[in-house]
């Protein structure tokens, strides 16, 4: 049977550079998607390809 999800989200306050902020919002807008959207998706991706040294850090 089908359930809806929805996930759970919390708000956090992050600074990040100007620059890379109007990269990703072209980014975001190019892909229609939100800003918020490719921001959750990068940091997903860049947890999931980290080296193992790092992992076990």
């Amino acid at each position: 049977m089908f359930h809806v999800k929805k996930p759970e989200m919390i708000n956090k306050t992050i600074r990040m550079p100007q620059e890379l902020v109007r990269q990703m919002e072209v980014l975001a807008q190019r892909k229609e998607i939100s800003l918020n959207n490719l921001i959750v998706q990068c940091c997903q991706y860049a947890m999931e390809n980290l080296s193992p040294e790092e992992t076990n850090e």
